[in-house]
């Protein structure tokens, strides 16, 4: 298999601008967990059914898919629900995201996991890399994008990992503060020192 890179960072951090960087310009295999969890429910899936079966036809929309609004506001309002969703969900996602860093045909692959170190899924990567920013541009980043007030940044800013937590597992840094908005050479040099890692492996 090729060698994974588990890219990561907090809210508004650029993991998918940087994903899509190595993408566009190296034609690097992305693997990404939110990909992933939306098709693990899908229409057809057991991971769908088993939902279904669990909450009601009230959780889909009329075209047999699922409402993910309906699905949020339940589990928001019941810990037990939440628990009962992430033991079915997370097994599927890890599940599928293996398969498809099978698939991989790039030298190595990019694993996006937003909440990487809070589900503790480093193992499934070879290296991780962190996207790292600075709490007060995640905050203005994240309001204008989303149109939330500060409040709730704030709110969900508490409920992921700290930056020193995802700092302390990180093998490789990618700095993309507000000021430092060069992230094509970064990614270029980290690029450079993937292959060469990845020869290596071989």
């Amino acid at each position: 298999m090729a060698l994974i890179i588990g890219l990561t960072g907090g809210i508004a951090s650029g993991k998918t601008t940087v994903a899509n960087l190595f993408h566009q310009h190296f034609a690097i295999d992305i693997v990404d967990a939110d990909v992933v969890a939306r098709e693990v429910v899908a229409q057809g899936t057991p991971g769908l059914h088993a939902i279904t079966a669990h909450f009601g036809d009230a959780i889909l929309l009329a075209d047999g898919t699922l409402n993910r609004t309906a699905l949020r506001e339940r589990i928001f309002a019941d810990n037990d629900e939440k628990n009962w969703l992430n033991h079915l969900l997370h097994p599927l996602i890890r599940e599928k995201m293996t398969q498809d860093l099978r698939q991989v045909r790039s030298p190595y692959a990019l694993l996006v996991v937003p909440l990487l170190v809070e589900n503790q899924l480093q193992s499934m990567a070879d290296r991780i890399l962190v996207v790292d920013v600075d709490e007060a541009t995640q905050i203005a980043r994240t309001m204008s994008r989303d149109h939330v007030s500060e409040q709730q940044v704030k709110a969900i800013l508490s409920s992921q990992a700290s930056r020193e937590q995802r700092l302390a597992i990180a093998d490789d840094v990618i700095k993309n503060n507000a000021e430092n908005q060069k992230l094509l050479p970064q990614i270029t040099e980290l690029h450079q020192k993937y292959l060469a890692i990845s020869r290596t492996n071989l």
